[in-house]
């Protein structure tokens, strides 16, 4: 990433966010192996993680945030098999039931989907912005192991953010797809998985995969090659019930890791089912 850069803070001489330095940060604070810093430099990721950094540390109230982001899959393929509003209902539900939680006031939300773009950097809760037929019209392809290599990256450098500020940060990513990875062009199922096994060791983040039955995918074997475990990969069938079912347990899961460091920790031990 080549980012100008001054002394003394995260911020670079156009007064945007040093990416390359909270990376750094991490680094030497034992938070992301060679592996995970080799995967976050394959290419120049910069502005595009800077494009998801939305609401500024020090317009953010609360003394801990937890980070929720969605990466809902917008391939073409969402459309043809009939689920595009089913995918649209299950990112709104996720707010909503985040928005009414106890704790939306900690609550920072960031949805890019799965070609690249923000519908919403990362912004309070009660701003998100739902999903509509208007900005979601699935139609691309499935560049899987690229985005999702973007999508983590702004994630830890978010929460490394919130970090160096003094305020606590906890994580819970949601990735959707309904097909294996079909257009990435520099990343592979290997650098997802040293971000994920990186993040999952440092108890502080969640990372979970709805794979949506294409009749071919074996799911579970693409998000474990990618570092997921089992027990948060939830493979609903092409239906729009079941896939707004699956879509429910997440909201769920994310409501109960947003209520503190116990009740965080015995989420992230429980997957979808506990």
């Amino acid at each position: 990433m080549n980012m100008s850069k001054d002394d003394g803070n995260t911020m670079n001489r156009g007064g945007s966010l040093d990416v390359e330095r909270l990376f750094e940060a991490a680094r030497d604070e034992g938070a992301l192996s060679p592996e995970a810093m080799q995967a976050l430099h394959i290419t120049d990721l910069g502005a595009q993680i800077q494009a998801g950094f939305g609401v500024h540390v020090d317009d953010v109230a609360s003394s801990e945030v937890v980070l929720v982001t969605v990466m809902p899959d917008d391939s073409g393929s969402i459309k043809f098999a009939g689920n595009a509003g089913a995918v649209r209902d299950g990112h709104n539900l996720v707010i909503d039931a985040l928005a009414d939680s106890g704790q939306r006031d900690s609550i920072l939300a960031h949805n890019r989907y799965l070609n690249g773009s923000v519908l919403y950097p990362y912004c309070p809760i009660a701003q998100a912005v739902k999903m509509d037929a208007k900005n979601y019209n699935p139609a691309l392809g499935t560049p899987l192991y690229d985005q999702a290599v973007v999508l983590l990256g702004t994630v830890i450098a978010k929460a490394q953010e919130f970090a160096q500020s003094g305020v606590p940060a906890r994580t819970v990513t949601l990735i959707i797809s309904d097909g294996a990875d079909a257009g990435s062009t520099w990343a592979r199922a290997r650098d997802v998985c040293a971000l994920v096994r990186d993040m999952r060791r440092s108890e502080a983040h969640i990372v979970a995969a709805i794979g949506i039955d294409d009749g071919s995918t074996d799911f579970r074997a693409v998000f474990r090659d990618m570092g997921i475990e089992d027990r948060w990969i939830l493979t609903p069938k092409s239906d729009a019930a079941d896939v707004r079912k699956a879509f429910a347990l997440f909201s769920r899961s994310a409501v109960r890791a947003s209520q503190g460091g116990a009740s965080f920790s015995r989420t992230a031990a429980g997957g979808f089912g506990g």
